[in-house]
């Protein structure tokens, strides 16, 4: 359980659902959990029982990520991983009625977020010469989901990013991987499909069966501690051969 002794882990929305259970995981095995988001109350709480370090910080700001980068490293002098988890779901809707101002908040959070994070990670892991990112994408970052297209474009635009960031900062000694979850149990999800349940005139539990739980070849959903141990492998030098990689954890949705 000390896989991650010693190593600073920065991770972003580590406030709630899979960031949250991230900082769980992570701490459980030896590292010291930066736990970024935008609510204080809610990050300390993660924080605290973790014994690490709470900062708020909206990754859509890029003053915030660099104030978020610099106390991180201050911490031990160095960030040994960054988990690149900060999103929203954006609008639901199709794109002839979409609300363009959703449209860019979800943009300016998944996309810009992420790589504003991902350039303050890559300058410091590259001079320190070690490093691990692992960027929170979706199974819609592979295959393009009705009335998600401002969630599924910033996602696939995470997968690239990884791709072609993995061979800028190779040559480093740091990895750049993607997690690709389908759909994860939790209030996240909860609220989408309230969404969609009012924008399809459907009941919840007809949209469950008949788009998340029965597509799936485990007939179930995709618990958060699923993902958090995927990332911890990513995180790990387990997987010490591995960047540029995308991994589905979702029960088989093919």
């Amino acid at each position: 359980m000390s896989e991650l002794e010693g190593k600073v882990a920065i991770i972003t929305g580590g406030g709630s659902g899979i960031g949250e259970t991230c900082a769980d995981v992570f701490a459980a095995h030896g590292a010291h959990v930066v736990v970024a988001g935008r609510n204080l109350e809610t990050i300390s709480a993660v924080a605290n029982r973790n014994k690490g370090t709470a900062i708020v910080c909206d990754v859509s700001k890029f003053e915030d990520v660099q104030t978020l980068f610099t106390k991180a490293q201050s911490i031990t002098g160095n960030i040994d991983i960054l988990i690149n988890n900060a999103g929203i779901p954006g609008p639901v809707a199709p794109i002839a009625e979409v609300n363009i101002d959703q449209w860019r908040t979800c943009a300016e959070i998944n996309l810009f977020g992420a790589m504003y994070c991902m350039r303050e990670a890559a300058r410091i892991m590259c001079e320190q010469g070690f490093g691990s990112i692992i960027n929170m994408s979706s199974l819609m970052g592979i295959e393009g989901y009705p009335m998600r297209s401002a969630y599924s474009a910033t996602k696939f635009a995470l997968v690239g990013m990884t791709e072609a960031v993995a061979r800028e900062v190779g040559p480093y000694n740091v990895r750049v991987n993607a997690l690709l979850p389908g759909a994860v149990s939790g209030a996240n999800m909860d609220r989408i499909l309230e969404r969609r349940a009012q924008a399809e005139g459907r009941p919840v539990d007809e949209i469950i069966k008949e788009n998340y739980t029965d597509p799936a070849a485990l007939k179930r959903w995709v618990a958060p501690e699923e993902v958090a141990k995927a990332a911890l492998f990513y995180a790990s030098d387990a997987s010490s051969a591995v960047t540029g990689d995308k991994m589905k954890v979702c029960c088989g949705r093919f």
